[in-house]
């Protein structure tokens, strides 16, 4: 009913008064000058006018429940999970934590602190070639700017009427989740996912198009793809079912962990991984192509790597994805 009325353009929730916000005391003026300087919005106007002109403020008074989320002083006062959990796990279970916080603050202090931890938990090179009097380029193991859409697109796009549930970062070992409440907004189709834009919270996507943080075209789906292959790493998966989720397998030397399984595994089977490994979007009738074999011995090999559990499939055998699972053999 919710999905409903929001594609009936009815009801948002960032466009809801929040009625328990004093605007006068709640607010803070370091939050408005840092959004004004970002977006570009000179002196001349007054705080009061750049909020009637971002239609911040019902018609009642009430500030809306996205500029409280952009602009409170303590926004986890109103929101309570409205923030961002961060944790760093041993493994690539969740058996054991090896830290655990939490990113309050407005949406964009959230998003900042989010990427300075982050740094902090990934492998980080510096280019300090060719740069002359330039600051050091940052090289991250997985693209930094992955991260940035990843975040913000959570920030943006999550469910805020589930309040039973956080935003969450989890690093593994082998991967990172980014997870936020709320699968695909249902006025997109499974299969012009990434193609187009379609927010359930436009006024909160619409103050970070304001400050540069997102496109309208939908372009950030695409652009983390595109910045894995470019950066030679496995794409990134996504799971638009319930809690959204994107995974960033983290780098390793993969032709090192398949030549432990040559002596275990057919040329034909470490070819497949290889091609999975390559494309996870690969089709069955595409590893036929590439491994010369027929549809009949390629379901075969699958199933076997199946069995073994170096394989599985991840969603629908059209829209899904191949997932392999890093053990030693």
């Amino acid at each position: 009913m919710r999905d409903f009325f929001q594609q009936a353009d009815k009801i948002y929730y960032d466009e809801a008064p929040c009625k328990t916000i004093d605007i006068t005391k709640d607010i803070a003026d370091t939050n408005i000058y840092q959004f004004r300087e970002l977006a570009g919005l000179g002196t001349t106007v007054s705080n009061e006018q750049v909020f009637n002109n971002l239609k911040l403020v019902t018609k009642e008074g009430f500030l809306k429940n996205g500029a409280t989320l952009f602009f409170a002083e303590n926004p986890e006062q109103f929101f309570e999970k409205a923030v961002i959990r961060c944790t760093v796990f041993e493994g690539i279970d969740k058996r054991y934590i090896t830290d655990d916080k939490i990113m309050s603050g407005t949406l964009y202090q959230q998003f900042l602190q989010k990427m300075t931890w982050l740094k902090t938990k990934l492998n980080v090179r510096y280019d300090i070639e060719g740069n002359g009097s330039q600051p050091r380029k940052e090289i991250w193991e997985i693209p930094e700017t992955a991260f940035k859409e990843a975040i913000i697109n959570a920030l943006a796009h999550r469910d805020y009427y589930d309040k039973g549930a956080r935003i969450s970062v989890e690093v593994f070992n082998d991967r990172i989740e980014i997870s936020n409440p709320g699968g695909l907004v249902s006025g997109i189709p499974k299969n012009e996912f990434g193609k187009r834009s379609l927010s359930r919270n436009p006024l909160i996507f619409g103050l970070f198009e304001r400050i540069r943080m997102v496109e309208q075209v939908g372009s950030g789906i695409s652009r983390m793809r595109e910045l894995m292959l470019e950066n030679n790493l496995t794409p990134p998966e996504f799971n638009t079912e319930g809690i959204f989720t994107v995974t960033f397998r983290r780098p390793f030397d993969f032709n090192k962990w398949v030549d432990k399984w040559v002596d275990n595994l057919t040329a034909n089977r470490v070819n497949i991984i290889k091609a999975i490994h390559k494309n996870n979007k690969v089709s069955k009738r595409e590893l036929e192509e590439i491994i010369d074999l027929s549809a009949t011995a390629i379901d075969n090999n699958l199933n076997a790597l199946k069995d073994r559990g170096l394989i599985e499939r991840v969603g629908s055998a059209k829209g899904g994805h191949w997932k392999i699972n890093y053990k030693l053999p």
